[in-house]
């Protein structure tokens, strides 16, 4: 029988604690707020893909999608271009598809999901939904191209419909085509042909009657509308056409129908009159709207133009008619060249740019940003809704809502969907092959790479996402949770810390010497203070000085300040221990960017400090994005109005947590209902589903029935997963990180821990030794670490007389063993290890040549009750992903559910580093906690027998370069170490992988 150590804990004071902790609510109420875009918000649904961030091309079908460029909707139908200009991306199917009845599956906001499938929400399987119709090619499954004949298209882009005819644009044969009713059988040929005398004719010409690759198209009333792209112009028929190559009536862009800018231009010198590549073109019925692309700009007709070459009224993107550029955060400012630094420089007189300054460098020069919410790079697409205006910004990868028609020139958007803020552009692809999670935001639910097209039902946002291969449908909610307000329930947020250790070289401080600690901004590389960026702290000792009133004077002098950029505290124990602590004021990886350093100087300039001080690093380490969800997580959504009352779920009798509703509430990730534990106005607790794994990201919604009977569907947070691996996160104590750990003594037995690694060769003899008890395993050809393990564990336990039991570790090939006497008695029973000469296996005690450090079993760990090195600790946490049984291949996670066992489970990911006060700590078992809540991990770890005494010891685990949340943990050391001895390296180093069992 295999025994896991600590399996005996009485689970229901652990379950109590862990609950206090995790079920911590608030009952605040807050007022309703109006439904609305968020900026950041992810897409609730999506078209083309089997989920959000698949990104498969296969094979052309009803629901596969190849690569798409024009939407349009109308009728409850919705119109997809699965093509794309120049046939620049691939595969490009040259074919429309057609979505009728797209309420069947794109869901009212606040409906319920139906459930059934990895992605109820995702259109792009035959169980949720799929084109009705194909255009341009015989059926769904065939892709001819190119051709040119009444039915077929070559690299179509826009598509346009009033709910009564079918406007496209068939771009690369320059010409427009019209179906007089909407199609209705597939490959229907189209009516009528403009830009050519035929069907079967694709020449380019410059009249009123030719286009020259025309790619934007409009219907309005009896109007047509039409983006003559590359000869740099909107033609206008005032009635809708009934004739083949029938003449346009008003062009814009030009004063006539003759002239255009030659096809070899590569700028055009911007005016309020013409235009330069514009790309779509539509209307509300009041305005005309035209993205000009070349420009960089969208341009604003408060009227229908009715003259040739009339003027537009409007400019977004630009500070005026006559500016131009991709991001001119400069605006009307021309720059006469660049600093010392780089930085380009401006006339004195122009103190105005269309961007605010993000900073000053060291000449004290404005730092532009990129971009800002003024500027537009290459805009593709703008469409009002009637009320609002939505632009495609598609060189900055986002979706710009303003809340009302633009009046007045260069203002501001509303809301930006695709990014966080208005300076970033966040969709990139990293070369970085060190981290699993480099490109996590690819494809992800709140991410458009350049979007191309939109189109409006009333109620939903429609975006083409050609280089993901979809459609993204976003949808105002209730904005009741910040983009930032789901993550991981036990770490909440995981902050950079690092530490400078204080020693002296003789037995006194000197009086006069002066002791330095420097903090970096990130990026700033200056030496010398004072400089934009460092910050210098020099304390000057004084005579009746100790190195615990140093430490305790430099923490002052950072918080004092404050500084920008990093919390200190002072972790001193007397005679032993004296330590800065530094833990970064920003959560996430950006704390580790912030750099520091430490020095000491003598009073005299001839002498030599008595004092030392040590930075554990150049920068602070261990921060991480508590965000980026494990499948499995236990996660916390913090918001408002997130439920009428505050309530905790109880499992049924099969130990499953609720799914279908509770207290009026509903969790969607993905469109999958997950588990809830508990609700409260400001804070669910939910598990994000196991089923995810695969993917790097999802959607997440909460649905809540209030007691009035309202309906509120919150705007959909893009949560980013980490498949694959585990994202830890150590349950804690409440207050500032690092948190004191929720952490128990684990045996009332004395334990001992012996590893067996390296290679297996037929012959070798490995050799444990028990209190003189010897017992041998000759290595066989078909033996593995494991079975050598087992076998050991075997010989072992078949002496009744021997003093241990021995079990399988729950992590690698190791060996627990555990003293029969209970309490201190079993304390100190020897053990040794050895192999036979040349043999290419290892065994060894790890850390300790004896069993050790007997304490009550299950009891909490505290001050007056703390770790002493070498012993075995308990702790909890979440977010170390799917789990196998010990054979390595059956499922034993499953979500929702209170884990039933086996005890012995095991991680797919290891959790490969386990460090204590700067010291590795031996990893015996991580694996579902049995009868414990879904998603809760045990975690038992082996502590360094090396550690000092210091009641604020810092401790992480970690699964590959995956770090959780620092903790603190009471450790008071039998026998007091060196007082030079230093605190928490700050270089994370993560063992490899070994074979598990």
């Amino acid at each position: 029988m295999i025994v896991i150590l600590g399996r005996y804990f009485l689970k229901f004071n652990i379950m109590k604690r862990l609950g206090i902790l995790f079920l911590s609510l608030s009952a605040a109420f807050a007022q309703e707020p109006a439904v609305d875009f968020l900026t950041g918000q992810a897409a609730r649904q999506i078209i083309g893909q089997p989920t959000f961030t698949f990104q498969g091309v296969g094979q052309p079908s009803p629901f596969q999608l190849g690569s798409l460029q024009g939407l349009a909707y109308a009728n409850n139908t919705l119109w997809v271009v699965d093509s794309n200009l120049h046939g620049l991306l691939v595969p490009n199917n040259n074919r429309v598809l057609v979505f009728s009845n797209i309420s069947n599956f794109i869901y009212n906001p606040t409906a319920e999901i139906p459930q059934g499938g990895r992605c109820p929400v995702c259109v792009g399987t035959p169980s949720v939904g799929q084109a009705s119709l194909v255009l341009g090619q015989p059926n769904f499954t065939t892709t001819t191209n190119p051709y040119v004949t009444q039915s077929g298209f070559r690299n179509p882009t826009y598509i346009a419909t009033d709910g009564k005819i079918l406007v496209l644009a068939d771009t690369d044969n320059n010409r427009v085509l019209i179906w007089n009713t909407l199609p209705t059988v597939p490959d229907q040929p189209a009516d009528i042909v403009l830009g050519q005398p035929n069907f079967t004719s694709a020449t380019l010409g410059l009249n009123a009657s030719s286009f020259r690759g025309p790619q934007g198209v409009w219907v309005q009333g009896t109007q047509l509308f039409v983006a003559d792209t590359q000869n740099s112009r909107v033609m206008i028929w005032n009635s809708i056409p009934t004739s083949n190559n029938q003449p346009a009536d008003v062009v814009l862009g030009e004063p006539n129908f003759t002239t255009a800018p030659p096809p070899t231009t590569s700028d055009l010198k911007p005016t309020a009159t013409n235009l330069f590549d514009p790309v779509a073109v539509t209307s509300d019925g009041t305005h005309l709207f035209v993205a000009d692309l070349g420009h960089s700009r969208v341009l604003i007709w408060n009227s229908i133009p009715t003259q040739n070459g009339q003027a537009a009224d409007v400019v977004v993107g630009q500070p005026n008619m006559t500016t131009e550029g991709d991001n001119n955060a400069p605006g009307t400012c021309v720059t006469n060249g660049t600093n010392s630094d780089g930085t380009p420089t401006y006339p004195s007189g122009c103190q105005t740019f269309f961007c605010a300054p993000i900073g000053t460098d060291s000449d004290n020069a404005p730092i532009l940003p990129p971009r800002c919410g003024y500027t537009l790079s290459s805009p593709r697409y703008a469409l009002s809704d009637g009320q609002r205006l939505f632009i495609a910004d598609s060189g900055n990868d986002r979706v710009l809502v303003y809340n009302s028609v633009p009046t007045t020139n260069g203002v501001k958007y509303d809301r930006n969907l695709g990014q966080v803020d208005e300076w970033s552009d966040q969709v990139t692809t990293s070369s970085d092959t060190f981290r699993p999670d480099a490109n996590i935001l690819q494809s992800a639910a709140n991410t458009i790479p350049t979007p191309y097209a939109l189109a409006w039902d009333g109620t939903n946002l429609y975006v083409a996402d050609p280089y993901d291969v979809r459609v993204l449908v976003f949808t105002p909610g209730s904005p009741n949770i910040p983009i930032t307000g789901v993550t991981n329930a036990a770490s909440i947020n995981t902050y950079a810390a690092g530490t400078v250790s204080l020693a002296l070289t003789g037995t006194t401080v000197t009086a006069g010497d002066t002791i330095t600690i420097d903090i970096f901004s990130p990026g700033v590389t200056a030496t010398t203070c004072p400089s934009t960026g460092l910050e210098c702290y020099t304390y000057t000792v004084k005579s009746t000085d100790t190195l615990a009133s140093i430490a305790v004077a430099l923490t002052n002098l950072i918080n004092a300040a404050p500084d920008p950029n990093v919390i200190a505290s002072a972790d001193v124990v007397s005679g032993s221990l004296f330590v800065v602590n530094l833990i970064a004021r920003v959560p996430g990886f950006n704390g580790n960017g912030i750099g520091y350093s430490a020095a000491t100087a003598s009073a005299s300039s001839t002498g030599t400090p008595t004092e030392t001080a040590t930075a554990a690093g150049s920068a602070l380490s261990g921060g991480a994005a508590a965000a980026e969800l494990a499948p499995g997580t236990l996660v916390s959504i913090f918001g408002s109005n997130l439920a009428d009352t505050t309530a905790t779920a109880t499992p049924d009798a099969n130990g499953n947590y609720p799914t279908t509703n509770f207290n009026g509430v509903q969790v969607y990730f993905d469109g999958i209902r997950a588990p809830i534990l508990s609700v409260s106005p400001t804070q669910i607790n939910t598990q994000l589903p196991f089923e995810v794994n695969g993917a790097n990201g999802v959607s997440a919604y909460v649905r809540t029935v209030h007691n009035d009977g309202t309906i509120t569907a919150t705007n959909n947070i893009g949560v980013p997963v980490i498949s694959g691996y585990g994202n830890p996160g150590i349950f804690a104590g409440s207050g500032n990180d690092p948190r004191p750990v929720l952490a128990y003594h684990t045996s009332g037995n004395a334990i001992a821990l012996v590893d067996v690694d390296g290679t297996v060769t037929a012959g070798d003899v490995a050799t444990l030794t028990i209190d003189g008890n010897s017992y041998n395993f000759t290595v066989q050809a078909t033996d593995t670490l494991q079975t050598v393990r087992d076998g050991l564990i075997v010989l072992i336990n078949a002496n009744p007389n021997e003093k241990v039991t021995a079990t399988r570790a729950g992590e690698y090939a190791r060996i627990i063993l555990t003293a029969k006497v209970g309490g201190p008695a079993g304390n100190g029973i020897p053990i040794s290890a050895s192999v036979s000469t040349n043999a290419t296996i290892t065994i060894s005690p790890l850390d300790s040549s004896a069993t050790c450090c007997a304490n009550i079993a299950g009891s909490l760990v505290t001050a007056e009750n703390p770790v002493v090195p070498g012993e075995v600790i308990t702790i909890y946490a979440t977010g170390l992903g799917p789990t196998t049984l010990a054979d390595g291949l059956t499922p034993a996670s499953v979500t929702g559910q209170v884990y039933p066992g086996p005890a012995l489970n095991v991680p797919v990911t290891n959790v490969d580093n386990a460090q204590i006060g700067g010291t590795t700590a031996n990893v015996m078992f991580a694996g579902l906690a049995v009868g414990m809540l879904p998603g809760v991990y045990e975690v038992q770890l082996q502590v360094s027998t090396s550690l000092p005494t210091d009641p604020v010891t810092q401790l992480y685990i970690a699964q590959n370069v995956f770090t959780s949340n620092i903790v603190t943990i009471p450790v008071v050391a039998q026998v007091g170490p060196a007082a030079s001895s230093s605190a928490r390296p700050a270089e994370i180093r993560h063992a490899p992988d070994r074979p598990r069992h």
